[in-house]
């Protein structure tokens, strides 16, 4: 049995995420009505807007559905990085490392016109489309979700969808905005789209384990690519080339990469935190190409029940490696790793095994649900969530930072703007090397959230 704040809190989560933990599925629309597609041809109009590995794996993704879909429009600040996007998906035979593969060449059809560059050019891109995928660095989000959603555009997002607290404020009043107008919005947080992590999570919310009480999340690795810095960079192109190293553009990696696996628990527990302590640092990626962020953190979360999640990402080198999550509950263990997805009693006995090697790829899955949506009419959205989980993320950081432990409400309120509302090759980054060419370092005792 659930204590009544539980049953409160579970409310306030299901009302808030648009049953995220499904299919996501809010409302049947009669295409004319969403006014978006053209119902005599069906053709999806896409334009993609950042044009990196994972705006190519998306737009091979959606151009791989069974809907008629059309690449009509690129946007990127790189010239070189849009053509090498456009030179994956025109090839005979695309594939990528989620999976994907097929001949997609006829579905591409951006004309030289239709190639933008620039930091406005994605206002020019998605004019021109249905449907956008949104995958620059993760501190322009909520800018380029306030002009699609404006322009009254259908959206896959990546995750995370912003960097800081003034993006979140924005983005939330941007939930809202799609909700009226029954705008698709599917943000990249594929576990929701995963067959095991669907029928786990189904068992968990049925009761099979009892009440949550605590669980361990992990995202520990090497770390990721990195990108010299050449002698005709500006300071302004070296962060946006090597923007996972710079907090305004990526957040760290608790933000940027964790948010996976916080985001599963959070929908595990169906609630989100409401506060953090934590620590974190950087003691050993500490050469100046590695910018500002930590190479560590670990954060102690708590949500409104007293249950605890517990947290920790690593980018370093010869250490233990894993990306996974465990929910522990009254009556039982959930462990998700890999291809493993089991519940086990307190004696031990496995009483459910997720055998997920047929198992859909969870990345093509999202874009397959949200082309049909559009194609038909139909409204899914995760968009809140996604927002809510990117919160979380950021409540972590701030903890780690800061050494203290931090609730949601100040940094929600948290007066501090990391990423500019606009940015151009003129402008001064943020953030700037000393003479030496280091990046200053957040100071845990020192770093201040308000």
């Amino acid at each position: 049995m659930k204590t009544k704040k539980e049953k409160i809190e579970r409310r306030r989560f299901l009302k808030g995420t648009a049953m995220v933990a499904g299919s996501m599925m809010v409302s049947g629309l009669p295409i004319e009505s969403t006014a978006f597609v053209n119902p005599a041809e069906k053709e999806i109009k896409l334009a993609l807007i950042g044009c990196g590995g994972r705006g190519t794996g998306a737009a091979m993704q959606a151009l791989l559905t069974k809907e008629n879909v059309k690449l009509v429009a690129m946007a990127d600040i790189f010239r070189d990085r849009l053509d090498d996007s456009y030179r994956a998906l025109t090839a005979d035979e695309v594939s990528d490392w989620s999976g994907a593969s097929g001949n997609i060449k006829a579905k591409v059809v951006v004309t030289e016109e239709m190639k933008f560059i620039g930091f406005d050019a994605y206002k020019k891109a998605i004019a021109e489309a249905d449907v956008v995928i949104l995958t620059t660095p993760p501190g322009f989000r909520p800018y380029h979700l306030e002009e699609a959603i404006n322009q009254n555009k259908h959206v896959f997002a990546e995750k995370p969808l912003a960097t800081d607290a003034a993006g979140v404020r924005k983005l939330f009043e941007l939930v809202k905005l799609a909700d009226d107008k029954k705008l698709n919005v599917v943000i990249g947080l594929q576990k929701h789209f995963n067959s095991k992590y669907k029928e786990i999570m189904k068992r968990v919310h049925d009761g099979m384990i009892g009440d949550i009480v605590s669980g361990q999340v992990y995202y520990n690795s090497e770390g990721v690519w990195m990108k010299e810095r050449k002698p005709e960079y500006t300071e302004m192109e070296y962060q946006m080339r090597n923007w996972y190293y710079f907090t305004w553009l990526c957040g760290d990696q608790i933000v940027e990469q964790h948010i996976h696996n916080i985001d599963a628990f959070n929908w595990a527990k169906q609630s989100y935190p409401i506060s953090a302590q934590g620590m974190g640092g950087r003691q050993v990626r500490t050469g100046k190409e590695y910018g500002e962020i930590f190479d560590h953190h670990y954060v102690e979360y708590s949500f409104e029940d007293g249950s605890l999640m517990n947290s920790q990402c690593r980018h370093i080198k010869g250490c233990m490696n894993k990306v996974a999550e465990k929910i522990i509950g009254t009556k039982g263990i959930v462990e998700l790793q890999g291809n493993k997805g089991i519940i086990s009693d307190y004696k031990g006995n496995v009483i459910y095994n997720h055998r997920s090697n047929d198992d859909p790829s969870p990345f093509q899955v999202e874009h397959d649900e949200l082309f049909a949506a559009v194609g038909n009419g139909e409204v899914i959205n995760n968009f809140r969530n996604g927002v809510e989980s990117t919160l979380t993320t950021i409540l972590g950081r701030y903890a780690t930072y800061s050494g203290q432990q931090v609730t949601r409400d100040e940094v929600l309120n948290s007066s501090i703007q990391l990423m500019p509302s606009t940015v151009d090759w003129d402008d001064t980054p943020p953030v700037l090397p000393d003479k030496n060419g280091y990046y200053s370092i957040p100071s845990p005792g020192v770093y201040k959230i308000i």
